[in-house]
């Protein structure tokens, strides 16, 4: 070999050694951009791996507190009124669990029975004093400029009053609205209504809505005409009824004269509206 080819050789291996070199940089970082990339990757499918898994924790917890909800519903009507006082007064927690499912619930609603009652309200005089029956999170009372008394089982809040409703705190014939809204829940709700007419004013408003399947004779449910006669008898007029929504139905009823305690009112057993689970 000559020295020149020798010359040549070298230059041809120093060229490809200037080549490594150069590369080195741009592939170490396309290295680095690899790993980047399939760390990426790895965080990724972690993350969808972790998703079904918290998407499954999720659903297990959504379960088991529509189940504790259904539970609690369940108690609610199928016993008295002071007996699911001393329930929640056991355990206040279980107020906010049912509160929780119940909103779970109203929310497949197309349409909620409230406020039809907060606009009905809003259209009278502002000066009507109302008492909210089983108020839950006071929502009426934060919607019209009228005064209420929120009453409840559970208070969480200070503006409500913790008791049962068959026996409530408010003077005799001191309020112009009564409202019921999907309250009747325990199995004396006669003295709740007993209550709401001890409580009005002469000519004072009794508002309520109710689940309409409660109301369907053909699956157990009472008829509502049997109802309206009942709180008739207990000493209100009927002003009107509605029944063109799907979901729930609404009475309107003025107290008309005073309650006859030994007058025999047969009332209609209201069917449990027990939830099915989703």
């Amino acid at each position: 070999m000559t020295e020149e080819q020798r010359w040549s050789r070298k230059r041809k291996r120093g060229r490809r050694h200037k080549q490594k070199k150069t590369l080195s940089s741009p592939d170490g970082a396309t290295r680095t951009t690899t790993k980047s990339l399939h760390t990426s990757a790895s965080d990724s499918a972690a993350s969808n791996k972790s998703n079904p898994k918290s998407s499954f924790l999720d659903k297990m917890k959504a379960r088991l507190l529509g189940g504790h909800f259904r539970m609690i519903n369940e108690k609610l009507y199928t016993c008295t009124g002071d007996e699911a006082l001393e329930y929640f007064k056991e355990d206040p927690a279980l107020f906010n669990v049912y509160h929780a499912g119940y909103q779970e619930q109203m929310s497949h609603w197309p349409e909620q029975p409230n406020d039809i009652i907060i606009k009905w309200i809003k259209d009278h005089s502002p000066s009507l004093v109302v008492a909210d029956f089983g108020s839950g999170d006071a929502r009426l009372a934060r919607s019209v400029k009228n005064k209420v008394f929120s009453i409840d089982l559970v208070s969480n809040d200070p503006s409500v009053i913790a008791c049962d409703m068959s026996n409530t705190p408010l003077e005799t014939s001191s309020i112009d609205v009564a409202v019921f809204c999907l309250s009747l829940m325990g199995i004396n709700f006669p003295n709740f209504l007993k209550e709401a007419h001890r409580v009005l004013k002469s000519h004072g408003w009794l508002l309520i809505a109710e689940v309409k399947s409660r109301f369907d004779p053909s699956t157990g449910g009472a008829d509502p005409n049997k109802f309206v006669k009942a709180i008739c008898e207990l000493g209100f007029s009927c002003q009107s009824k509605d029944f063109s929504n799907k979901m729930f139905l609404l009475f309107y009823f003025k107290k008309k004269e005073k309650l006859d305690s030994k007058k025999q009112i047969e009332w209609p057993e209201l069917k449990p509206c027990l939830y099915k689970r989703r």
